[in-house]
């Protein structure tokens, strides 16, 4: 399909426009979440995090992981956003596009990208989707009989539901199910007894899923359009990895929101926004929606987040936040991403227990692709993936030497904690000038000093300019 010409967003358009009311329901990831302005203490080559600050961190990781999201149904996850600004509205403004997407930024961010505009230094705003691979409810029937809940005692009831996301089919097959009420508060326990592969566009464009409830008589607190999940134990850290339902990309959203809690509260980095986008996890299209009315202001770069497959061999786990320079539909902006990869590399120089990792990971697609094909500058630093979602041992699944078996998502928290670090450090030195020079700056040190070994230097460079000259 034929993209069609980015329209220039007025002031209007790119600029938070409302503040959002504050939900009525509370709940436990609710609370202003617990993310305190980090204490630190100073280590060699640069800031350590207190033990209790990492705790923190590590607490708001798994409750924003944990809440119940999927495309089209992200409200949890807004909710807990909404009470995270509420909480700073003394500084910050949160706003929703014409789609629901989400921009968190400063009050003054229209002001600083007006300045900014005139001392050629372009909005930033790091991003991350709101959903996750998982069902929603589209019928509650009494099993033999007609849609509805009116089952009768002891009745058995049955659940249609569409997937969705991408999960290889075998992951199905008699899965145990968290289905929630309509508020998404409650989860009641199911089982897929049938799965229905087929897809297609026009009419079916979601594999789809018959699943019986273990109590008929939840039926009543459960309706169209409810979430369900996969089934699995509370979310923990145990050895330094977060094990949690949805790190893809609820753990990219909570690092963003940790690391925009110390960026905004430095003046000179007002021209800094967060967006947060939906139904990522069906084609991009909170990001493509965002893209096609001006949501990204003109000019802006984009530092899209994600949890991406790992590859032992490759992207280990634990081996530090990367810098992705590429996924496997395309490579991002180069520019934007050599002079993210600079900083992570001059920032590991100096803080040598800083970590990171730089790759092409071609396990999936991110937004960064669908910005860039609308001529947004992007590019992508993610966190390395297990159980990509929710399925354990791909590759001997695939092979079939291992039995598919649905499973928390992880990742390590030295990871999570780098992401962080790095978004901080981003958003200080994007505009560098020792940074923004690139590599042109390196070629033409190369030039100079072994120019002449070409028979290169300014001379030749003055004699190429006058050849020809009659």
């Amino acid at each position: 399909m034929p993209v069609k010409k980015r329209r220039k967003p007025s002031a209007k358009s790119a600029a938070p426009r409302k503040q959002a009311k504050k939900p009525a329901v509370k709940q436990a990831a609710a609370k202003a979440p617990a993310v305190k302005k980090v204490a630190v203490k100073k280590g060699a080559g640069g800031a350590t995090l207190s033990a209790a600050a990492r705790k923190a961190r590590e607490r708001f990781l798994l409750e924003i992981t944990s809440l119940p999201t999927a495309a089209g149904r992200e409200e949890r996850v807004i909710e807990a956003v909404t009470r995270w600004v509420e909480a700073r509205k003394d500084r910050l403004v949160l706003a929703h596009d014409a789609y629901g997407n989400l921009t968190v930024a400063r009050h003054d961010f229209l002001e600083a990208c007006v300045r900014g505009a005139r001392a050629g230094v372009r909005p930033v705003m790091i991003t991350a989707h709101l959903d996750h691979p998982a069902f929603v409810v589209t019928a509650v029937r009494a099993k033999g009989g007609g849609k509805g809940t009116g089952t009768g005692r002891g009745a058995a009831v049955e659940l249609d539901l569409e997937f969705r996301g991408g999960v290889n089919d075998p992951y199905f097959k008699g899965a145990s199910l968290e289905v929630f009420d309509r508020g998404t508060r409650k989860g009641f326990e199911a089982r897929i007894t049938a799965l229905d592969a087929a897809t297609d566009p026009s009419s079916k464009p979601f594999k789809t899923v018959v699943a019986r409830l273990a109590r008929p008589a939840a039926a009543k607190h459960i309706a169209p359009g409810s979430i369900a999940r996969w089934k699995f134990p509370k979310a923990e850290v145990r050895a330094g990895i977060a094990h949690t339902h949805a790190c893809d990309d609820l753990a990219a959203l909570a690092a963003a929101l940790v690391a925009f809690d110390a960026i905004s509260r430095d003046p000179a980095q007002a021209h800094v926004a967060l967006l947060f986008t939906r139904s990522e996890e069906i084609g991009f299209i909170g990001a493509i929606g965002a893209a096609r009315i001006g949501t990204v202001p003109a000019g802006a770069r984009l530092v899209c987040l994600e949890n991406s497959r790992s590859f032992p061999h490759d992207s280990p786990i634990g081996a530090g936040p990367i810098v992705r320079v590429g996924d496997r539909l395309s490579v991002f902006t180069p520019e934007l991403t050599n002079r993210i990869g600079d900083i992570a590399s001059a920032h590991a120089k100096e803080r040598p227990a800083f970590r990171f990792q730089r790759k092409l990971m071609p396990g999936g697609a991110c937004e960064a692709t669908a910005f860039a094909s609308f001529g947004i500058a992007s590019t992508c630093v993610c966190l390395p993936l297990g159980n990509y979602h929710n399925m354990q041992d791909i590759d001997g699944v695939a092979a079939g030497t291992a039995k598919a078996k649905v499973g928390r998502e992880f990742i390590s928290v030295d990871d999570f904690h780098g992401l962080v670090e790095l978004l901080e450090v981003v958003a200080r030195r994007l505009d560098d000038p020792a940074v923004a020079a690139g590599h042109r700056a390196l070629m033409d040190t190369l030039w100079s000093r072994h120019a002449r070994i070409v028979g290169g230097g300014e001379a030749a460079a003055s004699a190429s300019a006058t050849a020809g000259v009659r």
